[in-house]
């Protein structure tokens, strides 16, 4: 019997990119899980959540869902994408402390992070400054979460935590260019390109800020294990704590999708935040997850996936 055994679990982004490989691990697990759609119920909508919650009836709430994209759908929707990733967050944590809802986890976001937060990115210095100015409405919003998951602990004794995944990559990614990240855009042009015989792809800002990614698998292995064993106010990293530059992360996915052509650098576009390394100790310490997957093994498969699925909708 594991912690999970005929645990009513709900989902909220199931079907989607991080909650399809979770919703799969809970499943194998034992646990009784729902997912539903935007259609299903509109999470934004306060009588919404209130249906969801009589229909489903969840134990545990783990919150996936929100309104995101890279930097150029943040600069394009800071409105829509602050309203929709407050509310959503909000109302489901609000209505589950009343219906007596035992597990809530909210995944937030690295954007949350003041820009020039020192290196690694410590929880603690999570409040020391304001966020990168192309997602701070995400951040923030999905920041204000944090906020109220330990207000309802220490008002209410609301056993919500916070967790803090860095980017995200992996099979089954968006790889629509207006909407997209870094690792599904670069494998997509340099695909496409090879593909056309191109002798060249553009590659938003300089090259020179880092990022650190986690795999998918990974980033849900550790939700449940934060899930199952974590039951503290302070949030915590989900990464691997190993920085790459994207003039170096190019050239690796050139070198796997055996594009050789020419990388320009379109350094009138935003670079978006300088760098991005977590310091992942608490993770390790407070429930025992360590990243597992190497990070070329990983794009080798994302690239894998999108190459049998290159024709989907979902990349179109």
């Amino acid at each position: 019997m594991s912690w999970w055994t005929d645990k009513r679990v709900t989902v909220t982004g199931g079907r989607g990119f991080l909650g399809r490989p979770l919703v799969r691990m809970l499943t194998e697990a034992g646990a009784k899980v729902s997912t539903f759609t935007s259609k299903d119920y509109d999470l934004t909508r306060q009588a919404d959540v209130a249906r969801m919650y009589g229909d489903l009836k969840p134990e545990a709430v783990l919150h996936l869902a929100a309104r995101v994209g890279g930097i150029g759908a943040n600069r394009d929707n800071p409105g829509s994408f602050f309203y929709d990733n407050a509310m959503m967050g909000i109302e489901l944590m609000e209505q589950g402390r009343q219906v007596g809802v035992s597990k809530f986890v909210q995944v937030g976001t690295v954007c949350a992070y003041p820009k020039f937060a020192p290196i690694p990115f410590s929880e603690d210095d999570i409040w020391d400054g304001y966020p990168e100015e192309t997602n701070a409405p995400y951040g923030l919003a999905k920041k204000m979460l944090l906020v109220q998951a330990q207000a309802y602990r220490q008002q209410y004794g609301f056993d919500a935590i916070y967790l803090i995944p860095v980017n995200l990559y992996g099979p089954g990614d968006n790889f629509a260019l207006h909407s997209s990240h870094v690792i599904p855009a670069l494998i997509r042009k340099c695909f496409e390109a090879r593909r056309a015989g191109a002798a060249s792809i553009e590659v938003w800002g300089t090259g020179t800020p880092t990022r650190e990614f986690l795999y998918v698998d990974d980033a849900a292995r550790g939700i449940m294990m934060a899930a199952e064993r974590y039951d503290k106010p302070e949030p915590v990293n989900l990464g691997t704590s190993q920085e790459i530059s994207i003039r170096d992360l190019v050239a690796l996915i050139a070198e796997l999708t055996d594009f050789d052509g020419q990388i320009l650098y379109d350094a009138s576009k935003p670079d978006g935040q300088p760098r991005r390394k977590l310091n992942v100790d608490r993770a390790k310490r407070e429930f025992g997850f360590v990243a597992e997957t190497p990070f070329r093994i990983g794009l080798q498969r994302t690239i894998e996936w999108f190459k049998a699925n290159a024709s989907a909708a979902s990349v179109a």
